[in-house]
């Protein structure tokens, strides 16, 4: 039997990175020693009052179907928290709750852009950008953001990445893996390429409320008619498992990706939605995340400062780091198998990430100290005995 090329596109350049990965949690599951700092799920618990109105709500029995788009309720808090975080005026009609922010993202790709378009988006990138986006037929351009340039956007090269055929930019701000944020004179260039050729502009803001005050700057309140604004739950509260996400954007665009949800997800289940609403109307928001990823990021600058061979880059926001690593001699990739074949310590490969971190690994530091402590110490073992060689 044949399968169309949609599978080939679906499984995205980057697959392989996550070998180690699930290797690694599976290694986890028996008992085994090793150290997961593969992936973005902090190791904070979810707020003790979300947890109890979702408790709550199953036990009433809130576990029937319920709008697509998602309740009134919920699209009322997510639209008066991205009011107050973007200075943008919206209203339950520009927001419709998904399956998280990678829900969000495939659902914005589908609905604007096809065969023959192009989309941009800045290297490097989360390794699921060119599956989620090349799925609907189109072609992928990458607009680098070099290393040599600290991971910020080349804007010359953006901009003569737009041809006719380009119809959106995919960015995310603060950037996975990269932690930059980007700042008011670089979406200045954006948004005034993206209004001069009328193109859409997908802003991925799941880390923003990680961002100083919790914010980052943004183009949704100067370009509301084009910007599509996507978002969720998982990494502000803690709450990567509770699959809660939104899309922002115009009422056009919500009509057309609740077309699509209705005969894809069919709506987020009840009792996650009210512990949603919870989660926004709490106190403070993110702030104890935030400090936690701050300071999680200062010890690992400080357990890896002076090691041979690598070089930490320092995230603006967000729970990763980037690690040079090519003075070791290795490139991403075999740094990321030989660290855990010899340490049992999972990172990704910078490489999963796009050509500019190909000889780069990205590790979370969103967990807890003493386990920091003893990855940091497992890896500085490691490069001295590669240097030793």
């Amino acid at each position: 039997m044949q399968f169309p090329a949609l599978v080939k596109r679906i499984a995205g350049e980057g697959a392989d990175a996550w070998r180690t990965h699930y290797e690694a949690l599976r290694a986890v599951e028996r008992g085994e020693d090793a150290i997961i700092l593969s992936v973005g799920d902090p190791d904070f618990g979810t707020p003790a009052p979300v947890v109890e109105r979702a408790v709550e709500r199953l036990r009433a029995g809130d576990t029937h179907y319920t709008p697509g788009p998602g309740r009134r309720s919920l699209r009322e808090a997510i639209a008066a928290s991205h009011r107050e975080r973007t200075g943008q005026a919206v209203g339950v009609d520009q927001v419709i709750c998904l399956a998280g922010a990678q829900n969000a993202l495939f659902a914005a790709s589908l609905c604007l852009a096809g065969p023959g378009d192009e989309v941009i988006a800045v290297d490097p990138l989360y390794p699921t950008y060119p599956a989620t986006i090349e799925v609907s037929g189109a072609r992928l351009v990458r607009a680098p953001a070099p290393a040599a340039g600290g991971f910020r956007i080349d804007l010359a090269a953006f901009e003569a990445a737009i041809t006719p055929r380009t119809r959106a930019i995919f960015f995310a701000t603060p950037g996975n893996p990269s932690g930059v944020i980007l700042n008011e004179p670089e979406l200045a260039v954006i948004g005034e390429l993206a209004r001069r050729h009328a193109l859409w502009v997908v802003a991925d803001e799941v880390y923003a409320a990680l961002g100083e005050g919790g914010r980052v700057p943004g183009l949704a309140a100067a370009l509301p008619d084009q910007v599509v604004t996507i978002s969720s739950l998982s990494k502000s509260h803690a709450m990567t498992g509770w699959r809660a996400g939104w899309l922002v954007g115009p009422p056009a665009l919500i009509a057309h990706a609740e077309a699509l949800v209705m005969c894809m997800l069919f709506g987020l289940p009840g009792f996650i939605q009210e512990a949603a609403i919870t989660a926004l109307g709490l106190p403070g928001g993110a702030a104890k995340l935030r400090q936690f990823c701050a300071a999680r990021r200062d010890f690992v600058l400080s357990a890896l400062a002076g090691a041979p061979g690598l070089r930490c880059c320092v995230p603006e926001a967000g729970m990763f780091m980037l690690v040079d690593v090519r003075d070791t001699g290795l490139s991403g990739y075999d740094f990321m198998r030989g660290l855990y074949d010899a340490e049992r310590v999972s990172v990704l490969d910078g490489g999963a990430f796009g050509r500019e971190t190909g000889g780069f690994v990205r590790l979370c530091f969103a967990t807890d100290e003493a386990i920091l402590r003893e990855a940091c110490a497992r890896m500085r073992r490691f490069v001295a005995g590669v240097r030793s060689t």
